[in-house]
């Protein structure tokens, strides 16, 4: 005689867990740090390294040794190395990663209790404690502006410094050789100065790490989301919001505003769309919540990046909208079929 056996739910498995997804995403991002050492030189290790190793340490300190598989911490601490510039101290970067990790994420109760993405919290740290290390923005490695034109007579230069890298924690720094570059968003803010749509689709401009090349960024999104490890209503609703405020208000003055493509590909908007925005834990759980939420954020940016004070809005649009998550999951829960509506007494 068969016997039913009845068990606790869920029903179906899946060979998905959280481990292997953050490990995905963690080899997604493998391509973008190859760039940024191509275009940055060592000083793109020097930071990245710290940054990660500042998050792995302050994890294993809190959360214990175990707490190291599922692969959050190294997901936060390349992320937040990829928000800064390539010439920032290493003990910054490394102060960024505790922190990041410490009060963005342990301090709530560890992975899956943050309602902000711990990589951000701890940037907005860094520029709140230190803002011009933050805004002093390197030039590419000379020779290394293209990935067609790599030169061997150029090695030299490249293996340079492109800032005071290894400076003693709170000592003045001492900037080595290296040229000093304004970021595109920058140089259109301040000088009404555009840039050619090839160097920020290759990522041959100055700014942070993660600005590298949109084109690597929105191919390592495209694997996540064919696997299933982001939603992708989130990148596309921040895209299309960018574009359609921008594109509207470049209609409207275009001596004053810049184009769509510009606003989509510069800056670290692609970075925070793919890999931050999509946040599992920070994110809403609804695809209509998704999709608000995706749209806050491009609103946010737009707004920030042409009437705010800083030439970049990426990181306080997500924090912002990391806040109303939680309203977000409220308002947009799917209607429950076979539930009686109550009457309010009369």
């Amino acid at each position: 005689m068969t016997r039913l056996r009845i068990t606790a739910s869920p029903h179906v498995g899946s060979p998905e867990s959280t481990p292997r997804i953050m490990w995905s995403v963690v080899a997604s991002l493998v391509p973008i740090v190859a760039a940024s050492l191509y275009f940055f030189g060592p000083s793109a290790a020097l930071v990245l390294a710290a940054s990660t190793a500042g998050a792995l340490l302050t994890e294993m300190w809190l959360g214990g040794k175990g707490s190291l598989r599922d692969g959050s911490a190294a997901i936060t601490g390349l992320l937040l190395g990829l928000t800064l510039p390539a010439g920032i101290p290493c003990w910054m970067a490394f102060v960024g990663g505790a922190f990041g990790i410490g009060f963005g994420k342990m301090i709530f109760g560890g992975l899956g209790q943050n309602p902000f993405n711990p990589a951000l919290v701890g940037r907005a740290f860094l520029q709140a404690a230190f803002p011009v290390s933050l805004t002093t923005w390197p030039a590419n490695a000379p020779g290394m502006t293209a990935f067609s034109h790599f030169r061997l007579d150029r090695l030299a230069d490249w293996a340079r410094l492109r800032g005071d890298n290894l400076a003693l924690p709170f000592a003045a720094p001492v900037v080595p050789d290296a040229t000093t570059g304004a970021t595109p968003l920058g140089l259109f803010k301040f000088e009404r100065q555009g840039s050619e749509l090839s160097d920020l689709l290759l990522g041959t401009t100055g700014g942070c790490l993660g600005e590298t090349s949109a084109v690597l960024i929105l191919l390592g999104g495209l694997y996540l989301a064919l696997r299933n490890h982001l939603n992708w209503r989130i990148p596309v609703s921040v895209f299309a919001a960018v574009a359609a405020l921008s594109g509207v208000l470049h209609l409207a003055g275009p001596d004053r505003f810049p184009g769509p493509l510009f606003m989509l590909f510069s800056g670290g908007l692609a970075l925070g769309a793919v890999y931050m925005a999509t946040d599992m834990v920070t994110s809403p759980v609804t695809h209509r919540g998704c999709v608000i939420f995706g749209a806050g954020i491009g609103f946010l940016v737009v707004v920030i990046r042409l009437w705010g004070g800083l030439p970049e809005g990426v990181q306080y649009s997500i924090l912002i909208m990391n806040a109303l998550v939680p309203f977000l999951n409220r308002v947009t829960q799917p209607k429950v079929f076979g539930r009686r509506r109550v009457e309010p007494a009369s």
